[in-house]
């Protein structure tokens, strides 16, 4: 049934799940792979993420309906036939984006006005509008249109904020609804995931979690996090924070974050992750294994034939060798971005893979340890 979370084990908080979709079923924990535009950037296709063992493509409302436009995606049949894709999608709102345009924009109860980064032109946004783009889009889980205040705003500013971010929500679960019920939306078991914020402050956050709990959403996420406290910090909050959202509801934490932090994560109660770092990374030569982080850029691989990690199941570790990978990398040969991205992704997807192994055998706080022992707690 669309939307049922089932848990299936669990150790301590760590949750082992399946999460029923109309796009398939999500295992989770699960790594979520950023192809913000509709695209991983590094070249990777949507063959490759097969390949990979991707179970959900992110994508982002603010960069799709600036470019090409959400309307255009619709009339094309829906961002999953746009981009050849027929697993889950998980389109973010757009609020990060726009609250990270600091100079550009201003906030209002009914939404943000904003100039976009592309070509300066004014746009406004709100909770409607936000629902709308995403249902044009077709997505499997669209988020919640939220203000995501800085870690280190004032309390009152957060207080203020949370407060506002809790009327949106109920917009936008008015707005869905709608939606969903209208004859020509194409996904019309779009589901919504609400957004915990509340930056630092412990009691602000457990009492946003405990008031938008009471809405009894498919989902919910927490916002906010790894944009400048510290990895205690994040814990900490995490820790406090995922009493307070229901059992039977997957948790989300956005834009988060290393293998570190991800085993972390797991072990406080989160079951979806999604982030960056392993394509940008990857573009930049920094790769990913289970022995630490190498820059294959370093002169040591300019003759070493080994792959990237020996025993990696990658379609890159498969056939090509360090060297290789550098040399492309140093003539600015677009190939060798594209096979960093893939082990990359690749290595996320497996590290979840193995954490949902572990605690289908009940031995994650053992897998958990031996890990973090080998990347050198990195």
């Amino acid at each position: 049934m669309n939307g049922t979370f089932t848990i299936t084990k669990t150790e301590g908080r760590a949750k082992r799940g399946k999460f029923e979709t109309v796009h398939g079923t999500i295992e989770t924990p699960v790594f979520m792979n950023v192809g913000t535009v509709g695209a991983i950037k590094g070249a990777v296709s949507t063959e490759d993420l097969e390949r990979i063992g991707t179970q959900v493509e992110l994508s982002n409302t603010y960069h799709l309906h600036v470019r090409p436009g959400d309307e255009i995606i619709k009339e094309l049949g829906g961002l999953h036939k746009f981009m050849s894709w027929n697993k889950p999608i998980l389109t973010d709102s757009g609020g990060f984006q726009v609250f990270s345009l600091a100079g550009l924009r201003k906030i209002k109860e009914e939404g943000v006005t904003f100039q976009s980064h592309i070509d300066g032109r004014k746009i406004f946004m709100g909770p409607e509008e936000s629902m709308q783009i995403q249902s044009n889009l077709g997505s499997t889980i669209a988020m919640a249109f939220d203000e995501c205040p800085s870690s280190r705003a004032e309390r009152s500013y957060v207080e203020a904020s949370v407060e506002r971010t809790t009327r949106w929500l109920i917009r936008c679960r008015a707005k869905m609804e709608e939606l969903n019920a209208s004859d020509d939306t194409i996904n019309k078991n779009q589901l919504l995931f609400g957004i915990n914020q509340g930056a630092v402050f412990p009691d602000i956050r457990i009492e946003h979690a405990k008031r938008i709990s009471e809405l009894d959403l498919p989902g919910y996420a927490i916002g906010g996090l790894a944009v400048g406290e510290t990895h205690e910090e994040m814990y900490d909050i995490i820790e406090q924070t995922v009493p307070y959202l229901p059992d039977n509801k997957p948790v989300y934490l956005m834009g988060v974050g290393t293998p570190a932090n991800i085993l972390e994560a797991v072990e406080r109660g989160v079951d979806f992750f999604d982030c960056v770092y392993p394509s940008r990374n990857a573009r930049h030569a920094h790769l990913y294994t289970n022995f630490g982080k190498i820059n294959l850029l370093n002169a040591q691989y300019e003759k070493d034939s080994r792959p990237i990690e020996e025993g990696c199941g990658c379609p890159t570790c498969q056939r090509y060798s360090r060297a290789y990978i550098r040399h492309l990398l140093k003539a600015k040969e677009m190939l060798g971005m594209r096979l960093c991205v893939m082990h990359n992704l690749y290595f996320y997807n497996r590290l979840t893979e193995e954490i949902r192994d572990a605690l289908d055998e009940g031995r994650f706080a053992e897998y958990k340890k031996q890990k973090l022992e080998r990347m050198n707690a990195e």
